[in-house]
């Protein structure tokens, strides 16, 4: 039997880095939860991954582009995307005076 959890529980304030947490994988999905404190990607970076992934942003902000897109995606509590397999994408800005939390599951194709 899994324990049960809180996604909003200890919470950073400000990370180096996004915090990732694996809340539940197999082989064909994968489930995370990703604190932000201010992150964005690495200047002329692109997330160009192999899985789909469905993320929603559950407190905070974000922005996300695309590279087919001119302008980001502003996205708030409750917006979500649902990101193609090699569909280009990057993090433009999230909250820096607030923990941005997304939850992310990563799927492939049957």
């Amino acid at each position: 039997m899994s324990e049960p959890g809180n996604l909003f529980t200890d919470l950073p304030t400000s990370l180096p880095e996004e915090l990732v947490d694996v809340l539940a994988e197999t082989e064909s999905i994968r489930i995370e939860r990703i604190v932000s404190t201010g992150q964005s990607s690495p200047a002329d970076f692109w997330y160009d991954q192999d899985e789909h992934e469905f993320v929603v942003v559950l407190k905070g902000e974000a922005k996300l582009l695309f590279d087919d897109c001119e302008k980001p995606i502003h996205m708030k509590p409750g917006d979500f995307v649902n990101i193609q397999a090699h569909r280009k994408h990057r993090v433009e800005s999230t909250s820096p005076n607030e923990p941005t939390v997304w939850l992310a599951v990563f799927y492939r194709d049957s």
